[in-house]
């Protein structure tokens, strides 16, 4: 995925009420942007980083620049979660993802039942329902985590994909790592146990789960390989 227009750089002052943070241009002014990201963003938003701004080029948007990546002194970290169902797309659809290859199309916000997943992988005679989540979270020992906040919608995400199971599909959970200094990736039982517990029975019932770090420039940010996934 590549950033349609050249990012603004800048230093962040403050993240606050969720969606809004203040930034400090590289020309000293001081704009307040949108923060699309709901979790807590720990080791993600401190200030005096420097951070990567996208101008919508809208004037009618009331924040018209979009908060997209952080460098923590170690690399980028892509902060924008909304950013993971097309960077996932793209490599399921070129090919990189080999563990979710030889489907002949790939559609984007599929329902099944009641529910709605990110992704539907269709071949003849088989269907693959995938759903993708960000990854922010660095942990204290090195892996990444996830969910960097408490979430009920992503245990229900879980139960959803065990039913697609029950109906004789493939359901996987793909884990997009939007950073490139940590290790293994593992569920953050230390914010979520219910979600640890969720995510382990979910592979019980048979849903498989796909961890892949990115490469995150002010560029391109693009699937590059697969991270191990463990149990704690």
């Amino acid at each position: 995925m590549k950033f349609d227009t050249p990012l603004l750089f800048g230093t962040l002052i403050r993240r606050y009420k969720r969606f809004l943070a203040d930034v400090e241009l590289e020309d000293g002014s001081v704009i307040t942007v949108h923060c699309p990201n709901t979790g807590r963003m720990t080791g993600c938003a401190e200030p005096g980083w420097r951070v990567a701004l996208l101008d919508s080029h809208n004037p009618k948007r009331k924040y018209r620049f979009t908060w997209e990546l952080v460098h923590n002194g170690t690399g980028w970290i892509c902060v924008n979660t909304g950013r993971a169902n097309g960077i996932a797309f793209e490599a399921i659809s070129n090919g990189t993802l080999s563990e979710l290859a030889d489907y002949t199309e790939v559609l984007r916000e599929q329902t099944f039942g009641n529910s709605r997943f990110d992704l539907l992988l269709r071949a003849e005679g088989s269907l693959c329902y995938v759903e993708v989540k960000s990854v922010t979270l660095l942990a204290d020992d090195g892996c990444y985590a996830f969910p960097d906040a408490p979430t009920e919608r992503g245990r229900k995400h879980l139960d959803e994909l065990v039913e697609v199971i029950k109906a004789g599909h493939r359901a996987a959970m793909l884990f997009v790592i939007l950073r490139s200094d940590g290790a293994t990736f593992r569920a953050a039982h230390e914010i979520d146990s219910k979600y640890e517990e969720a995510l382990m029975a979910a592979v019980a019932a048979g849903v498989e789960v796909h961890a892949w770090r990115a490469d995150v420039s002010p560029e391109e940010i693009r699937l590059i390989e697969p991270v191990h996934y463990f149990n704690c």
